[in-house]
């Protein structure tokens, strides 16, 4: 709704309903914490996130790959709810501040703050949804094949660009000689 030249936000849509369980301190956050860490792994992540993939999805799949889990690439409606309304808007906001500008500087920093917590929340929706459903163990040869397998499934759309392939090859590597911790399912 617009009046003379200012936009008047539309406040009809109701807030989200989170579970009153919900564990943002889970093992998929942990984990995600730890493989953040390395430079490969985020421009990777980011890398195919600016080509329409969802983080949470790729650390998912990763995450399920490391106990020999399959990631079946589907999703509870209010993970994906989460992340169009609330990670997505953030994250739209942030980039669309101006990155050079000093005086927008805090406020930059502030909502990347916020897209932080909101990611954490996201992965918490994403934890909550792959420990109810109980992802099947795979019967494939070798973890590397589950590993590449489930970050296919994680993918916006099937089938993969082979342009992709690199970039799931690094995080096929790491994950491949990921540590085990206390992060694991």
């Amino acid at each position: 709704m617009s009046v003379g030249s200012a936009t008047i936000p539309d406040y009809s849509t109701p807030p989200l309903d989170l579970p009153a369980d919900l564990e943002p301190e889970n093992p998929l956050w942990r984990f995600a914490l730890a493989f953040w860490k390395h430079p490969d792994i985020q421009d990777s992540c980011l890398a195919l996130q600016n080509q329409g993939w969802s983080v949470t999805r790729i650390l998912s799949a990763a995450w399920l790959a490391l106990s020999g889990r399959v990631f079946a690439g589907v999703e509870d409606a209010t993970v994906t709810e989460w992340r169009d309304r609330v990670t997505g808007a953030l994250r739209s906001a942030r980039k669309s501040l101006p990155g050079n500008a000093g005086r927008c500087q805090k406020l930059r920093t502030g909502i990347a703050g916020l897209e932080l917590e909101a990611e954490q929340i996201e992965l918490a929706l994403s934890w909550r949804t792959l420990m109810t459903n109980n992802p099947e163990y795979a019967d494939m040869q070798g973890r590397d094949t589950l590993i590449i397998t489930n970050l296919v499934a994680a993918a916006p759309t099937s089938p993969v660009d082979e342009g992709v392939r690199p970039l799931l090859n690094t995080l096929a590597s790491a994950l491949a000689h990921f540590p085990k911790g206390d992060h694991q399912p």
